[in-house]
């Protein structure tokens, strides 16, 4: 009997587009099912019902929810092809690390780049390019953070990187001149199958950026 994978997510999100690229990665078959968060589906509350928020993965009536945490449920899930972590303990727990940074240091400042403005949105930027920079040094001269494999740490940068354009036009600065090893690595990533099959146009995710920062920048 086939396995069925429901993924409850949101079409511009930068933890949802993890899930999708984690399932395209392993040749998943799944269903997608956007959610209107404003108006969130019994399904959504019935699946995520302590945080209610998407990415939710359903696998086979099971839910799965946290972006990083339904990644790694995929990479074990489905572990015949393409695993995100390596094999050693310790680059396993490194990645794992990195991640964490990932998501306490860059989406605070990200998130302020485009909901405010002024020198709260001048202090983002700056912690926002800080916090790019000690990745670049992570990254050092590989073109993944898995090496030569697209892995576990990509997968949840590349979910920052589909937000690249949009936060530079938001706060009117540009990220390349500062970290131009991660920009390459950015654009390797955005250039792969599972990702570019899972974003929408970098200009529609430019235009919803627009859209809510006129509701927070009144």
């Amino acid at each position: 009997m086939a396995d069925e994978v429901i993924l409850l997510d949101f079409w511009p999100s930068p933890f949802g587009v993890r899930a999708r690229i984690a399932l395209r990665e392993k040749g998943v078959e799944f269903e997608y099912r956007e959610e209107n968060l404003r108006n969130k589906s019994p399904l959504l509350l019935q699946m995520n019902p302590v945080h209610k928020k998407i990415p939710v993965l359903i696998h086979n009536g099971k839910p799965v929810c946290e972006s990083m945490n339904v990644v790694q449920y995929i990479d074990e899930a489905w572990s015949d092809k393409n695993p995100f972590l390596p094999s050693d303990p310790y680059q396993r727990a490194q990645a794992r690390f990195w991640v964490h940074f990932i998501d306490t240091k860059l989406y605070e400042p990200a998130d302020k780049i485009w909901s405010t403005k002024g020198e709260e949105q001048e202090t983002a930027k700056k912690e926002y390019i800080k916090a790019l920079k000690v990745l670049e040094s992570e990254l050092g001269d590989k073109p993944y953070f898995g090496g030569d494999n697209f892995g576990f740490v990509d997968i949840a940068m590349t979910g920052y990187y589909s937000w690249f354009e949009a936060s530079e036009k938001c706060g009117n600065f540009s990220i390349e001149p500062e970290c131009p090893t991660l920009m390459a690595s950015a654009k390797r990533c955005l250039q792969r199958e599972s990702v570019v099959n899972s974003l929408h146009d970098p200009e529609e995710i430019v235009a919803f950026a627009f859209k809510i920062r006129k509701i927070y920048c009144v």
